[in-house]
């Protein structure tokens, strides 16, 4: 969905991505030809003339290099925004719901991870593409020199992908166990800041203190178990390219050496190939994101996924401000008067303020009509309930009104402020 959002922008990535690498890959080519038609016999003319493509070639890969960089950062940041996008209207949506059905911590996790690794993944619609088109071209200009040496990088990648196979999915099941832990841990964060106060009245700081350091120990050691296999990944994608490149440079020296091809065909093929070390690393480096997106994007979609409380009213909100009332506290909220609730526990006040705001099931009446029969949007529309710690509506109810400006003017006359 986020490549097809912005298709043009991925399909300009992918274009540059392979021409940049293919012409990485063209490099060598236009090096054996300097070398064997103007090096070797001496021609002069020969040897600027392909210098000068070869010169041409990297400035042109220089600026085309820029440009993919750039178009595959809009495309990661376009990807970031959406996503924030998507969740942030979908937890306005779930309203209430939000609290019932996930925990603080997955939404805070969401946000704060699993958006940027999503986005991240994203560069297989660049590089990626540009890799896999970069190794069939390197193959086919392997094959001009020698069908042997094309035979063995032909195969090298696939082996090795066939190495990494494993691996990838032992690392997308750690980073599954990893981040469920990583989303309790952040529930538990924020419940310790919202009762640090009643932990320290009643002495059980130091109890929930020692809960904490236990999961976050279990944590850590998660994460270095996702570590030690992210770390085979990239040693593997360093190590193997490395020795590829030596096995490659030792069977185009033996065939030069037999006389089976030229100097300037040697050139070329240790060019080939340290050329297609960038679409192995970029081959290794997408199928670690991609392993990590699917983790991170499976936790989006089942946030998407969650449905908000049906809303069966039918009857329309009193046409002028009406009294609320509240049978099981017995509370009325007349229109017209700031009305103040106090209790020996805030908790009452705050469950009846949740009952009179439809934030809970509750026989509330607005106006003689039963709140639940009336649609969800028409009480958001007329009834706020602000929180304590709403910083919006911090300081006194003469500032809130003042800083509101004229629509916050009717707020003693039809809304209730707690």
């Amino acid at each position: 969905w986020l490549v097809g959002r912005q298709w043009r922008r991925c399909a300009a990535g992918a274009v540059l991505a392979s021409t940049w690498m293919v012409l990485l890959a063209a490099t060598p080519y236009l090096m054996a030809r300097a070398v064997d038609h103007g090096l070797e016999p001496g021609d002069l003319g020969a040897l600027a003339g392909w210098t000068g493509a070869l010169a041409a070639a990297g400035v042109v890969n220089a600026w085309l290099g820029i440009l993919r960089h750039r178009t595959m950062t809009r495309v990661r940041m376009d990807a970031n925004f959406r996503t924030v996008k998507v969740v942030v209207g979908h937890a306005t949506r779930l309203g209430a719901a939000l609290r019932r059905q996930v925990g603080t911590g997955e939404v805070v996790t969401i946000g704060v991870g699993d958006v940027q690794t999503i986005s991240q993944s994203l560069t297989a619609v660049g590089p990626g593409v540009g890799a896999i088109v970069a190794y069939a071209a390197v193959g086919g200009l392997m094959l001009s020199v020698s069908a042997q040496l094309a035979l063995v990088v032909l195969l090298g990648v696939p082996a090795l992908g066939v190495l990494l196979g494993p691996l990838m999915g032992r690392l997308q099941g750690r980073e599954t166990e990893y981040r469920e832990r990583q989303g309790v841990l952040t529930a538990r964060i924020g419940d310790l800041a919202g009762g640090l106060r009643v932990l320290n009245g009643l002495g059980g700081k130091n109890l929930v203190a020692d809960a904490f350091r236990r999961d976050s120990a279990r944590l850590r050691e998660q994460g270095y178990r996702v570590g030690a296999v992210t770390s085979w990944i990239q040693a593997i994608g360093v190590g193997l390219p490395m020795l590829f490149l030596g096995l490659v440079t030792w069977l185009g020296a033996r065939l030069a050496a037999r006389g089976e091809i030229s100097v300037g065909e040697l050139v070329s093929v240790y060019g080939y190939v340290v050329a297609l070390g960038w679409p192995v690393a970029f081959l290794i480096e997408m199928s670690h994101q991609l392993s990590r997106g699917v983790v991170a994007a499976r936790r989006v979609v089942a946030f998407l996924r969650l449905e908000p409380e049906p809303d069966e009213g039918t009857c329309d909100a009193p046409a002028e401000p009406s009294v609320l009332y509240d049978p099981a506290s017995g509370v009325r909220v007349p229109p017209g008067r700031l009305t103040v609730l106090a209790g020996a526990r805030p908790d009452d006040a705050a469950a009846v303020i949740d009952r009179l705001g439809r934030y809970a099931p509750s026989d509330v009446t607005w106006g003689g009509i039963l709140l639940a029969d009336i649609p969800l949007t028409q009480v958001r529309e007329r009834v706020l309930v602000a929180e304590a710690e709403a910083d919006l509506f911090a300081g006194t109810l003469r500032e809130v009104i003042g800083a509101a400006g004229p629509r916050a003017r009717g707020v003693p006359t039809e809304g209730h402020l707690s």
